[in-house]
Protein backbone atom coordinates (compact mmCIF):
# COMPACT_ATOMS: atom_id res chain seq x y z
CA UNK A 1 0.00 0.00 0.00
CA UNK A 2 2.55 2.57 1.50
CA UNK A 3 4.44 1.93 -2.19
CA UNK A 4 1.39 2.60 -4.32
CA UNK A 5 1.14 6.30 -2.16
CA UNK A 6 4.73 6.83 -3.34
CA UNK A 7 4.52 5.46 -6.71
CA UNK A 8 1.52 8.25 -7.10
CA UNK A 9 3.43 10.71 -5.07
CA UNK A 10 6.20 10.10 -7.75
CA UNK A 11 3.76 10.07 -11.08
CA UNK A 12 1.71 13.69 -9.73
CA UNK A 13 5.39 15.00 -9.06
CA UNK A 14 5.89 14.18 -12.67
CA UNK A 15 2.84 15.76 -13.65
CA UNK A 16 3.72 18.89 -12.11
CA UNK A 17 6.86 19.39 -13.46
CA UNK A 18 6.56 18.75 -16.80
CA UNK A 19 3.35 21.69 -16.39
CA UNK A 20 5.49 23.73 -15.27
CA UNK A 21 7.85 22.76 -17.42
CA UNK A 22 5.47 23.30 -20.65
CA UNK A 23 4.66 26.61 -18.83
CA UNK A 24 8.05 27.95 -18.76
CA UNK A 25 8.44 27.14 -22.60
CA UNK A 26 5.18 28.82 -23.49
CA UNK A 27 6.36 31.77 -21.21
CA UNK A 28 10.07 31.89 -23.11
CA UNK A 29 7.80 31.83 -26.40
CA UNK A 30 5.79 34.93 -25.65
CA UNK A 31 8.81 36.97 -24.75
CA UNK A 32 10.53 35.87 -28.12
CA UNK A 33 7.87 37.23 -29.96
CA UNK A 34 7.17 39.78 -27.43
CA UNK A 35 11.01 40.94 -28.21
CA UNK A 36 10.83 40.14 -32.43
CA UNK A 37 7.89 42.86 -32.18
CA UNK A 38 9.50 45.37 -30.84
CA UNK A 39 12.62 44.81 -32.63
CA UNK A 40 10.24 45.14 -35.92
CA UNK A 41 8.78 48.03 -34.71
CA UNK A 42 12.27 49.44 -34.51
CA UNK A 43 13.38 48.58 -37.75
CA UNK A 44 10.39 49.91 -39.36
CA UNK A 45 10.89 53.18 -37.57
CA UNK A 46 14.20 53.65 -38.64
CA UNK A 47 13.53 52.62 -42.10
CA UNK A 48 11.56 55.62 -42.52
CA UNK A 49 13.61 57.99 -40.84
CA UNK A 50 15.84 56.74 -43.12
CA UNK A 51 13.31 57.54 -45.83
CA UNK A 52 12.59 61.08 -45.04
CA UNK A 53 16.18 61.60 -45.11
CA UNK A 54 16.77 60.18 -48.53
CA UNK A 55 13.81 62.18 -49.64
CA UNK A 56 15.00 65.83 -47.83
CA UNK A 57 18.49 64.88 -49.52
CA UNK A 58 16.60 64.45 -52.87
CA UNK A 59 14.69 67.56 -52.56
CA UNK A 60 17.97 69.98 -51.63
CA UNK A 61 19.56 68.17 -54.77
CA UNK A 62 16.28 69.49 -56.60
CA UNK A 63 16.81 73.49 -55.55
CA UNK A 64 20.48 72.90 -56.26
CA UNK A 65 19.74 71.99 -59.55
CA UNK A 66 21.28 68.63 -59.18
CA UNK A 67 20.62 65.38 -61.20
CA UNK A 68 19.32 62.56 -58.66
CA UNK A 69 21.46 60.56 -57.03
CA UNK A 70 21.40 56.61 -58.62
CA UNK A 71 19.75 54.47 -55.89
CA UNK A 72 22.71 51.30 -56.31
CA UNK A 73 21.10 49.08 -54.00
CA UNK A 74 17.39 49.67 -54.35
CA UNK A 75 16.88 47.42 -56.80
CA UNK A 76 17.89 43.88 -55.00
CA UNK A 77 15.90 44.84 -51.40
CA UNK A 78 13.05 45.72 -53.73
CA UNK A 79 13.24 42.69 -55.76
CA UNK A 80 13.22 40.12 -51.94
CA UNK A 81 10.38 42.23 -50.68
CA UNK A 82 8.08 41.44 -54.20
CA UNK A 83 9.05 37.48 -53.24
CA UNK A 84 8.32 38.04 -49.81
CA UNK A 85 4.50 39.29 -51.38
CA UNK A 86 3.57 35.53 -52.27
CA UNK A 87 4.20 33.97 -49.17
CA UNK A 88 0.95 32.23 -48.01
CA UNK A 89 -0.76 34.39 -45.72
CA UNK A 90 -1.43 33.69 -42.06
CA UNK A 91 -4.72 34.39 -39.93
CA UNK A 92 -3.67 37.12 -37.36
CA UNK A 93 -3.21 35.74 -33.92
CA UNK A 94 -4.92 37.67 -30.99
CA UNK A 95 -1.56 39.16 -29.85
CA UNK A 96 -0.77 40.25 -33.63
CA UNK A 97 -4.54 41.64 -33.98
CA UNK A 98 -3.77 43.53 -30.17
CA UNK A 99 -0.61 45.12 -31.18
CA UNK A 100 -2.36 46.40 -34.80
CA UNK A 101 -5.21 47.75 -32.84
CA UNK A 102 -2.98 50.00 -30.28
CA UNK A 103 -1.32 50.98 -33.55
CA UNK A 104 -4.04 52.25 -35.25
CA UNK A 105 -5.33 54.42 -31.80
CA UNK A 106 -2.40 55.83 -31.84
CA UNK A 107 -2.22 56.43 -35.53
CA UNK A 108 -5.72 57.93 -35.26
CA UNK A 109 -4.54 60.25 -32.27
CA UNK A 110 -0.83 60.52 -32.64
CA UNK A 111 -1.39 64.36 -32.34
CA UNK A 112 -2.35 63.44 -28.30
CA UNK A 113 1.09 61.24 -27.29
CA UNK A 114 -0.50 62.21 -23.49
CA UNK A 115 -3.64 60.77 -24.27
CA UNK A 116 -2.50 57.86 -25.70
CA UNK A 117 -0.27 57.33 -23.39
CA UNK A 118 -2.88 57.47 -20.87
CA UNK A 119 -5.21 55.40 -22.96
CA UNK A 120 -2.71 52.49 -22.79
CA UNK A 121 -1.97 53.06 -18.94
CA UNK A 122 -6.22 52.43 -18.62
CA UNK A 123 -6.07 49.34 -20.87
CA UNK A 124 -3.56 47.74 -18.65
CA UNK A 125 -5.31 48.46 -15.66
CA UNK A 126 -8.44 46.81 -16.42
CA UNK A 127 -6.82 44.31 -18.06
CA UNK A 128 -4.30 43.78 -14.89
CA UNK A 129 -7.49 43.85 -12.51
CA UNK A 130 -9.11 40.89 -14.43
CA UNK A 131 -6.21 38.92 -14.30
CA UNK A 132 -5.39 39.06 -10.56
CA UNK A 133 -9.40 38.76 -9.75
CA UNK A 134 -11.15 36.78 -12.89
CA UNK A 135 -14.02 36.01 -10.62
CA UNK A 136 -15.14 39.77 -9.29
CA UNK A 137 -17.50 40.46 -11.73
CA UNK A 138 -17.03 44.41 -11.11
CA UNK A 139 -13.60 44.05 -12.73
CA UNK A 140 -15.18 42.09 -15.59
CA UNK A 141 -18.14 44.97 -16.61
CA UNK A 142 -17.36 48.29 -17.70
CA UNK A 143 -20.69 51.19 -17.89
CA UNK A 144 -19.58 52.48 -21.19
CA UNK A 145 -21.78 55.52 -20.34
CA UNK A 146 -19.04 56.32 -17.64
CA UNK A 147 -17.07 59.45 -17.85
CA UNK A 148 -13.94 58.28 -16.76
CA UNK A 149 -13.80 55.59 -18.90
CA UNK A 150 -14.93 57.68 -22.00
CA UNK A 151 -12.61 59.95 -21.13
CA UNK A 152 -9.74 57.63 -21.39
CA UNK A 153 -10.60 55.06 -23.57
CA UNK A 154 -14.29 54.85 -24.82
CA UNK A 155 -13.81 58.40 -26.86
CA UNK A 156 -10.59 56.70 -28.50
CA UNK A 157 -10.84 54.87 -31.95
CA UNK A 158 -9.52 51.53 -31.17
CA UNK A 159 -9.92 51.94 -27.38
CA UNK A 160 -13.38 49.40 -27.06
CA UNK A 161 -12.24 47.34 -29.87
CA UNK A 162 -8.70 46.28 -27.73
CA UNK A 163 -11.41 45.31 -25.20
CA UNK A 164 -13.13 43.33 -27.45
CA UNK A 165 -10.73 41.49 -28.73
CA UNK A 166 -9.60 40.42 -25.12
CA UNK A 167 -13.17 38.65 -24.77
CA UNK A 168 -15.38 41.80 -23.45
CA UNK A 169 -18.89 41.94 -25.39
CA UNK A 170 -21.44 44.73 -25.26
CA UNK A 171 -24.61 44.09 -23.51
CA UNK A 172 -28.19 45.69 -22.10
CA UNK A 173 -28.62 46.92 -25.48
CA UNK A 174 -24.61 48.33 -25.60
CA UNK A 175 -24.78 50.07 -21.81
CA UNK A 176 -22.12 47.89 -20.67
CA UNK A 177 -18.97 45.99 -21.44
CA UNK A 178 -18.80 43.01 -19.82
CA UNK A 179 -16.16 39.44 -19.66
CA UNK A 180 -18.51 36.55 -19.19
CA UNK A 181 -16.30 34.40 -16.23
CA UNK A 182 -16.46 31.59 -18.16
CA UNK A 183 -14.88 33.19 -21.34
CA UNK A 184 -11.62 34.75 -19.36
CA UNK A 185 -8.91 33.62 -20.91
CA UNK A 186 -5.48 33.97 -19.05
CA UNK A 187 -3.34 32.99 -22.29
CA UNK A 188 -5.16 35.78 -24.04
CA UNK A 189 -5.29 38.31 -21.14
CA UNK A 190 -1.31 37.97 -20.23
CA UNK A 191 -0.53 38.65 -23.95
CA UNK A 192 -3.35 42.03 -23.71
CA UNK A 193 -0.75 43.13 -20.86
CA UNK A 194 2.54 42.02 -22.31
CA UNK A 195 1.28 44.30 -25.72
CA UNK A 196 0.36 47.22 -23.69
CA UNK A 197 3.54 47.21 -21.55
CA UNK A 198 5.55 47.37 -25.20
CA UNK A 199 3.39 49.92 -26.47
CA UNK A 200 3.66 52.19 -23.61
CA UNK A 201 7.54 51.95 -22.91
CA UNK A 202 8.73 51.45 -26.46
CA UNK A 203 9.51 54.84 -27.91
CA UNK A 204 9.19 53.33 -31.72
CA UNK A 205 6.03 52.31 -31.23
CA UNK A 206 3.36 53.00 -34.07
CA UNK A 207 5.42 55.64 -35.19
CA UNK A 208 4.69 54.59 -38.71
Amino acid sequence: MEREREKERIRIGKELLEAKRIEEENERKRLLALRKAEKEEERRAREKIKQKLEEDKAERRRKLGLPPEEPAEAKPSTVVEEKKSFLPVRPATKAEQMRECLRSLKQNHKEDDARVKKAFQTLLTYVGNVARNPDEEKFRKIRLSNQTFQDRVGALKGGIEFLEICGFEKIDGEEFLFLPRDKVEMAVLNSAGSELDSAIKNPFFGVL
